[in-house]
């Protein structure tokens, strides 16, 4: 049994040595070859066209939309300060007029 492990470790290193690669032969890089020149721009297509022109007129859409959004939070904004002077104005009204209520008997 001895000798058969002996004989099976044997064949197995002489399996792995002779299974070593070599190392490879460095091989000169290929010589540097300019690149084409890019061929010119295509004219735009209707499509494309059409959707730069879509891509536009959303942009726009949006600009006008916070901008209306702007003005009507400012206008808001206003009106809850003419609202809380008005009520202010009201309440000062009424404790005057019953300071007067008191004092006439």
């Amino acid at each position: 049994m001895k000798k058969t492990l002996l004989v099976a470790a044997l064949i197995a290193f002489g399996l792995v040595a002779c299974g070593k690669k070599e190392e490879p032969k460095v091989v000169a890089p290929a010589p540097v070859v300019a690149p084409a020149p890019a061929p010119a721009e295509p004219a735009p297509t209707p499509v494309d066209a059409a959707k730069d022109s879509a891509a536009k007129a959303v942009d726009a859409a949006k600009d006008a939309a916070g901008k209306t959004v702007d003005a009507a939070k400012d206008a808001a904004g206003k009106s809850v300060d003419a609202a809380k002077d008005a009520a202010g104005k009201s309440v000062e009204a009424a404790k005057d007029a019953a300071k007067d209520a008191v004092k006439k008997p």
